[in-house]
């Protein structure tokens, strides 16, 4: 890397050549995105090997569909959406694990995989996401990108592909769905 590219332009550099098939671009493209998509994953799944394994299936993502990068917004804003969706969709495959496993009568030692995702500290945000998901699904990804990853309304209106005041729109209606659902129950 020269002192002219910044590491963005060093990624956007790789990803080109690796949608145009550069098997060694790719390698080196997801050696470098990983520790991000790690740490993303991380802030959504408290349970280290639940956030590896979403981590993986973010970097399986990225190389397989690398393809739909259209590069209407950064590389690295578009890597945050595949980590953020992956990270969600491993914790809904461990919560569908979970609710099949509470079956009393095979319950001999809770596996420590399932009870991460029941007593994870973002489990009420996660729910609301679901909730939201179920009912809103466009309204996801913009609020997950600001809220979550603190992204520029700029950069999501990039990411998903809609206007400016469409994004500040969702998000704030998406607040408004979401926070009753952040409220402590009495």
């Amino acid at each position: 890397m020269s002192d002219s590219t910044s590491p963005a332009d060093d990624l956007a550099t790789l990803a080109e050549q690796a949608q145009a098939g550069d098997k060694n671009a790719m390698d080196d493209l997801l050696r470098q995105v990983y520790p991000r998509v790690l740490r993303i994953c991380r802030s959504v799944l408290p349970y280290s090997a639940d956030a590896e394994d979403a981590a993986q299936e973010a970097l399986l993502n990225i190389a397989t569909k690398i393809n739909s990068f259209s590069g209407r917004s950064s590389f690295s804003t578009w890597v945050h959406s595949v980590a953020a969706n992956s990270a969600r969709s491993t914790y809904r495959k461990l919560k569908r694990t979970a609710q099949a496993a509470h079956n009393p009568e095979q319950m001999e030692k809770p596996d420590p995989r399932t009870t991460s995702v029941i007593a994870g500290t973002r489990l009420d945000l996660l729910e609301a996401l679901e909730t939201l998901e179920r009912d809103r699904p466009q309204m996801v990804t913009p609020l997950v990108l600001r809220d979550v990853y603190g992204l520029s309304y700029e950069e999501i209106a990039a990411e998903v592909g809609a206007p400016l005041g469409t994004v500040k729109s969702r998000i704030h209606d998406a607040r408004e769905v979401v926070r009753p659902l952040l409220r402590p129950k009495d």
